[in-house]
């Protein structure tokens, strides 16, 4: 009967150990998915920048 109840003790800890890395890896999860969103964001501001940067430079090179 101990063994029986130190195997279902165990059982739950283990449980409990992997609902926490659960809660930990979708944490994770969800902040690489906030920096990933970010960086999309700042990757078209540049493109823009960019884009209006290259007709400047298209309208002042057929000034010459």
């Amino acid at each position: 009967m101990f063994w029986a109840m130190v195997a279902v003790a165990v059982g739950f800890l283990g449980l409990a150990v992997l609902g926490v890395l659960a809660v930990r890896v979708f944490l994770e999860a969800r902040r690489l998915g906030l920096q990933v969103t970010d960086a999309a964001h700042r990757i078209n501001r540049a493109a823009e920048d960019l884009e209006r940067a290259a007709v400047a430079t298209a309208r002042s090179a057929d000034a010459l």
